[in-house]
C-alpha cells in the first residue's frame, strides 16, 4: 500500500504530517521528497537497468525472458538481482518466447510402437530411428535443421534445412539421405 496519498490528504485537511508519518511508519523526508517529483536513487537505477534490459531483449530478437536477460546482464558485469530483473521485465511488458510448436488438437494420436524404449540395441540396426530439430539463428532469421538418426548405430539417416517448422521439414529429412561418408554421431 502506498501511504503517501493518505498523508497528503491529511496535510490538506490541516492535520499534522509528522503524526501521520509516525502512524504509518513513513519518514517525513521520503514523503516530502516524493512530493517534489524527483525520482529517488532506486527509481533512477531501475530506469537505467530497464534500458539495459530492453537492449538485451532486442539483441536476442525478443526471445529472452527474465532468466536469460539476467544471465546476459551478469555476463556484461551489471550487478543486479534476479527478482529485480524479473520485476522490471514485467513492468516493461517484455516476454520471451516460450514454445515454438503447438500440437494440432484435431490431429489423430499415433501409437507408441517403441514403448518409449530408446536404448540402443546393436543387433537391431534400421529398426528404430530418432529425430530432432535444431534452431540456428542467422542474419536472415531462424534456420531449422531436422535430422534423423538410427538409434542402434547412431548413423545419420537423413537431414534437411528450411526456414519454417512445418511437417514438410521432417518429411524432407526422411527423404534426403545423408552423405555416404556419414559417421555415427557421438
Amino acid at each position: 500500500m502506498n501511504a503517501h496519498p493518505f498523508i497528503e490528504a491529511e496535510k490538506q485537511s490541516g492535520h499534522s504530517v509528522k503524526r501521520a508519518c509516525e502512524l504509518l511508519k513513513v519518514s517525513r523526508a521520503a514523503f516530502y521528497a516524493r512530493r517534489t517529483g524527483i525520482p529517488g536513487p532506486r527509481a533512477a537505477r531501475d530506469a537505467e537497468l530497464t534500458e539495459k534490459i530492453n537492449e538485451v531483449h532486442q539483441a536476442s530478437r525478443g526471445t529472452y525472458g527474465a532468466p536469460r536477460v539476467h544471465a546476459a546482464l551478469q555476463r556484461e558485469g551489471t550487478a543486479c538481482g534476479r527478482r529485480r530483473v524479473a520485476r522490471l521485465v514485467r513492468a516493461a511488458g517484455l516476454t520471451g518466447r516460450h514454445r515454438t510448436t503447438v500440437p494440432d488438437p484435431s490431429a489423430p494420436t499415433r501409437p507408441d510402437l517403441v514403448a518409449r524404449d530408446s536404448l540402443p540395441d546393436p543387433t537391431a540396426a534400421d529398426t528404430r530411428w530418432c529425430g530432432d530439430i535444431t534452431y540456428l539463428p542467422t542474419e536472415d532469421g531462424w534456420l531449422y535443421l531436422a535430422t534423423v538418426i538410427d538409434i542402434a548405430t547412431r548413423r545419420v539417416i537423413g537431414w534437411a534445412t528450411a526456414d519454417h517448422l512445418r511437417s514438410e521439414l521432417v518429411a524432407d529429412a526422411l527423404g534426403q539421405p545423408a552423405p555416404s561418408a556419414a559417421r555415427p554421431v557421438g
